[in-house]
């Protein structure tokens, strides 16, 4: 019987720190019930003391999470982790999850401590944190560029101190995989309480490599993954969950142990993270792309037709996918349509917000003959946003005319008055954008605009991604209808909202 392998997802942590993808304590409990319906064992809902928003959202996951254990992270210092183990207080399964730099270049220039010191602060945050709670991981922060001596006295002490897990951060993404793999073998060998622990991988991707990394220590003794949705993250982000979930099930003939995740709902919980964060996934993305599973040389084609396994090495309907898309319509009812949510993930707190997102299904279905998954989740992903926004999008009328100036005319609802005003430049979004712009009190820097289609045909939904920077803090602002320039003029509302939230943050990284 194979081994257990722990997943443990940090995308509402660690995923939450790439450039834009700040979330709300609402988008928190919608992605981590759906980690919870995936049967994740671990999620991560956030660091606690980053800020008061942080701690009510950890909280908030935590109450609203009861198969899958809750972890906050915390570095090793007192307030930290009493304000971990506040966060988690009557949790069904709780862990504190705490850390400290181990390599030369962290402990010498940013700590400014000696191995001594590092050693006895984390011995004292992992003593401090069981007073909490039994379910206690260690991380040695760029634990990829440390020494291995040193890295086996720290560990040894945190597991004497009631460590229960320890966790391998390759925290700049500098390894690659003999190397990590080496790492961790060694790690575990020679370290005379490891089996006192589990032993978990967590791969930065800086070269592309935090999958190979993670299954790489997988095979040398790691009983846990740290991973996040669509490979989220800080910089170039994280293990990716669904390819290394994907990867122990396909080779089980190569890895002797196996996650217990409900593979069938990783496509929705992609899609969900996606629409939450406005990061789009990449047609070519491996499992959850929307090419992953398509076949257009002739070659493979005709393998497939004779024989699926000839060119797939995976069923895409175990990961999610349904060769029948087409799920609804402007005949379906209240009940299928809501059947169909929650089978995506979505879950209404209130019968009014069915009521509101019902209404907009039907609307859309006026529009669109055809409605898709992905119509569905863009739907009710902007529902669900619209009740936390200060400035709405009331009317918007565009007039374009070839070789001459485009003028746009905006009506917004701010705090609750309606607000007018008109642009006129030579392009029908950016005349939208200046309109909308002079209605607020912010100047905020455009970084990203891009624009993608939802599903196929020219009725589809168009889905829009803004990007803004103000004063230092980085917003993803996302918008969806049939016409573009009033998706482009909802995801700039959008992100309008975010900047205007001006949510203090202070994300360790690890």
């Amino acid at each position: 019987m194979s081994d257990k392998l722990i997943i443990f997802d940090t995308t509402l942590r660690d995923g939450e720190q790439s450039p834009g993808a700040s979330m709300t304590k609402d988008e928190k409990i919608r992605i981590a019930k759906i980690l919870e319906k995936m049967r994740v064992d671990v999620i991560e809902a956030g660091f606690a003391i980053a800020s008061p928003g942080d701690f009510d959202a950890v909280r908030a996951v935590a109450k609203a999470v009861k198969d899958s254990t809750v972890c906050s992270l915390a570095r090793a210092l007192d307030k930290d982790i009493d304000r971990a183990g506040e966060a988690l207080k009557n949790t069904n399964s709780p862990r504190i999850h705490t850390f400290i730099a181990t390599s030369d270049i962290h402990m010498k220039m940013k700590l400014n401590m000696t191995p001594d010191e590092v050693v006895s602060q984390a011995v004292r945050s992992v003593k401090r944190a069981t007073k909490f709670t039994d379910n206690i991981e260690f991380s040695p922060e760029d634990a990829g560029r440390s020494e291995l001596d040193f890295l086996c006295r720290i560990i040894e002490a945190t597991i004497d101190a009631g460590a229960t897990t320890i966790n391998i951060p390759d925290t700049v993404g500098y390894n690659v995989p003999h190397q990590f793999g080496e790492t961790m073998r060694l790690l575990i060998d020679k370290i005379p309480n490891s089996d006192k622990a589990i032993f978990s991988a967590y791969c930065h991707n800086d070269l592309g490599l935090a999958v190979s990394n993670s299954l790489s220590a997988v095979l040398n003794g790691a009983r846990q993954i740290e991973c996040t949705i669509n490979g989220l993250g800080e910089r170039a982000g994280n293990t990716s969950l669904e390819e290394a979930v994907m990867a122990v099930r396909t080779r089980q003939d190569i890895f002797d142990c196996d996650t217990r995740i409900d593979t069938e709902n990783i496509l929705s919980a992609s899609r969900l993270v996606s629409s939450i964060t406005g990061f789009v996934v990449q047609p070519n993305k491996a499992i959850v792309g929307a090419n992953a599973f398509a076949h257009e040389a002739g070659i493979h084609q005709d393998g497939i037709l004779k024989h699926r396994e000839t060119y797939e090495i995976m069923k895409a309907e175990d990961v999610g996918w349904n060769a029948n898309k087409l799920v609804l319509g402007k005949h379906s009812g209240r009940n299928a349509f809501k059947a169909r949510l929650s089978e995506l993930g979505f879950e209404f707190e209130s019968d009014s917000e069915f009521n509101d997102a019902f209404a907009r299904f039907k609307d859309l279905a006026d529009k669109k003959h055809e409605i898709f998954d992905e119509d569905l989740q863009a739907l009710i992903s902007e529902t669900q946003t619209e009740a936390e926004e200060v400035i709405r999008l009331i009317s918007l009328k565009v007039c374009t005319e070839s070789g001459k100036n485009n003028t746009a005319d905006v009506t917004l609802l701010i705090n609750g008055e309606e607000k007018s005003a008109s642009a006129k430049t030579s392009g029908a979004v950016d005349a939208t954008f200046n309109a909308i712009l002079s209605l607020v009190n912010i100047e905020p820097t455009l970084q990203l605009y891009s624009v993608s289609n939802v599903t196929q045909g020219t009725d589809s939904l168009g889905e829009v991604n803004v990007r803004l920077e103000h004063e230092g803090r980085i917003v993803n602002g996302q918008g969806v209808d049939t016409d573009i320039i009033t998706s482009s003029a909802k995801a700039y509302v959008h992100a309008l909202n975010k900047v205007m939230e001006n949510t203090e943050r202070a994300h360790p990284q690890i």
